[in-house]
């Protein structure tokens, strides 16, 4: 057949089909790299390397004090850039943290890897576990201040601006995608689970909406009662250093106690 083409046609058919056999190849490297990692339960006294996944925006740099203390224990750690401006679709972030997964599993040979998702971010990682094949490559997933079950701040600003952008709207109280994401269990097999939230967080409200059932909850000021820790003071808060330390180490996922 290509043997009717004019040199300059086969030349061109011959690229293209070039073009879309490195695609083919390098989809199943993916699907490859992902099945191997669900032969079965990742081992939990082996700790990886740690993504962390920030919040509604994408602000990177809120994550430095939860890096710093994770570098001084001698972890790995990925800070995973958002796809856009991070107030996309929950599921797109989530499909997109499975791509950065893949890679840092593939380049550092580790068995798996621990998750640390703050705010919006956290959400993103219940979707990746539950829907991405993170169930099969996270040892722990740790998430700060995250709407799990919606924020009514969210809800206020859709209905003060007629409307928000995808992100906003998907963690409105009972949004679709919620509804989906806590339909059954909300800490699927895979993974150990921990939240840590702050009683004086006026982002996400009411604050046990960031609770997760069949997860080790977390309350700042459960360990330090004076504490009064914003949404956005999460990272650089102590208990949440603590937090860390308690349940991102080798051993059983354990509460912090006292870090004030």
């Amino acid at each position: 057949m290509l043997e009717a083409l004019s040199p300059q046609r086969r030349r061109l058919v011959l690229g293209v089909l070039a073009v879309v056999a490195l695609l083919v190849l390098a989809l199943v490297v993916t699907l490859v790299v992902r099945a191997v990692t669900r032969d079965g339960p990742v081992p939990q006294d082996r700790p990886g390397p740690v993504l962390l996944v920030p919040g509604y925006g994408g602000r990177t740099a809120s994550l430095d004090p939860l890096a710093a203390v994770l570098r001084s224990e001698g972890r790995a750690v990925t800070v995973v850039d958002l796809v856009g401006d991070g107030t996309g679709d929950l599921d797109a972030q989530a499909d997109h943290l499975a791509d950065v997964a893949d890679g840092v599993l593939r380049t550092s040979g580790a068995p798996s890897v621990d998750v640390v998702g703050y705010s919006a971010g956290g959400v993103v990682v219940r979707l990746w576990v539950r829907d991405h094949g993170g169930a099969a490559q996270a040892r722990r997933v740790l998430t700060l201040g995250s709407p799990q079950h919606g924020t009514s701040v969210a809800a206020l600003g859709a209905e003060v601006a007629g409307g928000c952008p995808t992100a906003c709207e998907q963690l409105l109280p009972d949004s679709p995608l919620l509804r989906r994401l806590n339909a059954g269990d909300e800490t699927p097999s895979g993974p150990e689970w921990a939240t840590v939230r702050s009683s004086a967080d006026q982002v996400v409200t009411p604050t046990a909406s960031a609770a997760l059932d069949g997860a080790l909850n977390v309350v700042v000021q459960d360990n330090c009662p004076d504490a009064t820790t914003s949404h956005y003071e999460l990272p650089a808060d102590p208990v949440v250093a603590a937090t860390l330390r308690s349940t991102l180490g080798a051993g059983p996922m354990a509460s912090p106690g006292a870090a004030c």
